[in-house]
């Protein structure tokens, strides 16, 4: 068994740092984690500490899930996550294994956090310094005092939706709706908890200029969903931000994967690479293990699947349609086409991240998430890393990704490759415009994954980047739960389960379904 902690050369091969790692003789529990995202691999770091027998197994050649890497003439491109938030959390996990994050994972600070670029208007940077963000507003036009009152009253409410929501629901590893109540009983019936409003609703009462509703609007991006259709308490997202800092890892994102790998192979948890799970077996109301798709089978105690909820339950244990179908609204947040530039120039225009906005964003939340349609003026997350590491490009260049949101693979949208081709080329038609003249031309390495790749890489529900959607009206805002409602030992973890998607939740997803495995099924 081994890790393969080192960054591929080339999209589909690497060189593989070897590390054996002998299968334990352990006594105790024994738990098979499905998968090597975040989740999982917070998970069996988490279980592993606690005293538990942890192998891992991955179906890819290095672990990471969506936190992935590309190697390609001199450009290196983070294929998953490119924003890092909230370090206690992962902090949290190392002390876990009795480590010091900082000894696995060096991170540094992004500013501005965001570029928000517009095609008409001045651009906007996000600031955690007041002085700088407060300098940024005045770019509005008209009171500059009064976008800054606005400003800080709507950041001093997300703090107090912040503060709730991690002192139950993240703090407690709150699983459904009935958890919820019961634990916060008072503060939603006094409406401390802002659940009636949309987030959009919220956030129109406390902004007046139309640019600053779209700018805190598309925070929603960290969980893949429609601020149109989540609740108001998700507003909490910008404290994230603005109190806690935005980080890159230095090296690049995926050092964060080869950090716990590292980790990992102290702990001595055993870890199986290019091991396709192809079915988690049972017997009655208990899951036995799991089986390879070359037909070794691994028993196991309890099984942790990091594959998302949806999937595992119709094509690792076979599932009738009659219980799947009960499992419909936590149906799969957004996918989006990730689309990987090197250019022979640099585009100083741009900062580490940047949004350019839709005209009509809320036209685009209702294409994407209500139509199911490919939107035709999207708006657009786009990461250049070398603002912050020049060394992901060669001198002189640039390293771009652009992502806009889409619908998730749905049978019968008739979305074709060539549409999402055409939306690619809309994208950079938008950027162009916006003022990055030559884009196009510039480009010498280009690399587009699809919906349909990235189902097929990470065995994701329907493509989907983001796990489960956030919307009120279907879920309550709540994802699908750790513990099995159908077998007594059988877990999940990852986007797909609370608190969702986002590295730091992952991974604190990975802590709390842990706890949970621990109460309910003590080391022998």
């Amino acid at each position: 068994m081994s890790v393969n902690l080192a960054e591929p050369t080339t999209p589909a091969e690497g060189s593989r740092r070897t590390t054996t790692v002998p299968t334990s003789t352990s006594a105790n529990t024994r738990v098979n984690v499905v998968g090597s995202g975040l989740g999982g691999l917070s998970a069996a770091i988490s279980l592993k500490a606690a005293g538990y027998d942890v192998a891992i197994f991955e179906k890819n050649e290095r672990i990471g899930g969506k936190l992935n890497v590309m190697v390609k003439e001199g450009y290196t491109f983070d294929l998953g996550p490119s924003i890092f938030t909230l370090p206690k959390f992962f902090e949290d996990l190392f002390a876990r294994a009795g480590r010091k994050m900082s000894d696995y994972v060096e991170l540094d600070a992004v500013t501005p956090h965001w570029r928000n670029i517009f095609e008409n208007d001045p651009t906007i940077d996000l600031y955690q310094e007041p002085d700088l963000m407060k300098a940024e507003l005045a770019k509005l036009g008209g009171d500059t005092e009064s976008h800054w009152r606005e400003f800080n009253g709507f950041l001093e409410y997300a703090r107090a939706q912040y503060a709730i929501v991690d002192e139950g629901y993240f703090d407690k590893g709150l699983d459904n709706l009935w958890e919820f109540i019961k634990h916060y009983n008072f503060k939603l019936l006094s409406g401390k908890i802002d659940y009636r409003n949309s987030m959009a609703d919220t956030i129109a009462e406390h902004f007046s200029d139309p640019r600053l509703r779209q700018i805190f609007e598309y925070f929603i991006k960290y969980v893949g969903s429609s601020a149109l259709a989540s609740p108001g308490y998700m507003n909490l997202m910008p404290v994230i931000q603005f109190d806690y800092g935005l980080w890159y890892v230095r090296g690049g994102m995926y050092q964060l994967a080869i950090g716990l790998g590292k980790l990992i192979d102290e702990l001595g948890i055993e870890v199986h690479l290019n091991a396709d799970v192809q079915k988690i077996t049972k017997n009655g109301s208990s899951v036995t293990g799991i089986e390879l798709a070359d037909g070794r089978q691994f028993p196991a105690d309890i099984v942790v699947s990091n594959m998302e909820v949806i999937p595992t339950y119709k094509h690792l244990l076979n599932e009738p349609q009659k219980f799947t179908k009960k499992l419909e609204r936590f149906a799969p947040a957004c996918s989006g086409i990730v689309l990987h530039l090197g250019t022979d120039k640099v585009f100083p225009q741009l900062a580490h991240h940047n949004f350019f906005y839709s005209e009509n964003q809320h036209k685009h939340f209702q294409t994407v998430f209500e139509k199911g349609q490919l939107p035709d003026d999207p708006t657009i997350y786009v990461v250049a890393p070398t603002r912050t590491d020049p060394t992901k490009a060669p001198a002189g260049c640039d390293n771009i990704k652009i992502l806009p949101h889409i619908p998730p693979l749905k049978e019968g949208s008739g979305i074709t490759h060539d549409d999402y081709v055409a939306l690619k080329d809309r994208c950079i038609d938008k950027m162009e415009r916006c003022g990055l003249a030559g884009l196009r031309d510039s480009i010498v390495v280009e690399d587009l994954l699809t919906p349909v790749d990235i189902e097929r890489m990470y065995r994701s529900n329907k493509g989907s980047i983001y796990g489960v959607v956030t919307d009120w009206k279907l879920n309550y805002g709540f994802k699908a739960p750790k513990t099995s409602t159908k077998y007594n030992n059988l877990y999940f973890t990852g986007g797909s389960t609370n608190p969702g998607g986002g590295m730091p939740m992952v991974i604190l997803s990975g802590q709390k379904v842990a706890d949970r495995i621990i109460k309910r099924h003590p080391v022998s």
